[in-house]
């Protein structure tokens, strides 16, 4: 469930509280309630609810729920959050009404008393957001499923894909005749990016050092391919351990470089893959005349579609004169 509140769910709680107020304003009118109890205790009752609300979305349920699915203490926190800010809502209402809080006579009768009052209070907008958020977490399901299976399918494609084997081929051809242990290193890096991508075929995320090899094996294939038309730089500034990415992440931005760049015979094609904390880096210098070569994999585009559903961060891209970026969010899994 996404726990960040959008622009729709605050517009439905503003609807709630206008409604809420304007039928509560015409009960205080019937039962001639004092000025000061309408300028305080409508607006300290949609203070209280949207703190709980958001406590209870933002805090308790990705604690609880999401990650520990501890119950109990779930059932305990909610208690707690609805108990004190319902009963600090009872006294303001004392207050504003001019009643003297030495006159509370039973303090678990009244502590009581702000459970029901804060379970008033947010009941009907908490339970139309949770309604709201279920139903685009289904959404979001089916959209998942059906990414999944269109990356399953690309990425089984990919493995077969004719102009990929057939250009590759080519390059094998021309070594084996001219450098017969370099064609042989190329073999092994051929047959290393086939194993990976039919392992890998099923895995959402993969991690970030094992796509980092998986890069270097496809550098190592388009410096063969095309000489010294592109140059590769990776810069490491973290540990690579315990970060993902999407699976197929690099290859689709590698693919991208060699896809939209041709070199013009006089200038390489600069690409530095910079890892950061956060994020991963692609930069790479652009060239005015376009490849023909058709790529592999998921697309930039399918790869945004995929960071929407494993990451609140969102890709970054930076089409400049000369050089063009692209900021990929490094996910960190929960335990």
């Amino acid at each position: 469930m996404n726990t960040k509140l959008n622009k729709s769910d605050w517009t439905i709680l503003s609807i709630i509280f206008i409604l809420n107020t304007l039928f509560g304003c015409i009960d205080y009118y019937k039962e001639g309630n004092k000025l000061i109890e309408y300028l305080v205790d409508f607006p300290s009752s949609i203070l209280f609810t949207i703190v709980i609300i958001l406590v209870f979305i933002q805090r308790i349920v990705p604690a609880f729920l999401v990650h520990k699915k501890a119950y109990f203490l779930f059932a305990i926190s909610s208690l707690v959050l609805l108990t004190f800010f319902g009963t600090i809502d009872n006294i303001f209402g004392r207050l504003s009404a001019g009643s003297n809080l030495n006159s509370i006579t039973n303090i678990f009768t009244f502590i009581q008393k702000g459970l029901y009052n804060a379970t008033d209070m947010v009941g009907l907008p908490l339970g139309i957001l949770l309604i709201k958020k279920f139903y685009e977490g289904q959404q979001q399901l089916v959209e998942t499923q059906k990414i999944q299976k269109e990356n399953e399918l690309k990425l089984l494609r990919s493995q077969i894909d004719p102009h990929f084997l057939f250009n590759n081929l080519n390059t094998l051809d021309s070594l084996i005749d001219t450098n017969p242990i370099k064609a042989k290193e190329y073999i092994n890096r051929l047959s290393l990016i086939y194993r990976y991508l039919i392992k890998t075929k099923d895995a959402e995320v993969m991690e970030l050092a094992n796509e980092i090899e998986f890069a270097k094996n496809y550098i190592f294939l388009i410096k063969t391919r095309f000489a010294d038309d592109y140059e590769f730089t990776i810069e490491e500034n973290i540990a690579l351990v315990d970060k993902f990415i999407p699976t197929g992440s690099i290859l689709t931005l590698l693919e991208n470089v060699v896809k939209h760049n041709k070199t013009d015979g006089t200038n390489a094609i600069k690409t530095t893959l910079t890892i950061n904390e956060g994020w991963l880096i692609i930069t790479n210098s652009k060239s005015k005349t376009k490849s023909t070569n058709e790529s592999f994999g998921t697309g930039l585009d399918n790869l945004k579609a995929r960071y929407k559903l494993l990451s609140d961060e969102k890709i970054q891209i930076h089409n400049m004169d000369t050089k063009f970026e692209i900021f990929i969010p490094i996910i960190e899994l929960s335990s």
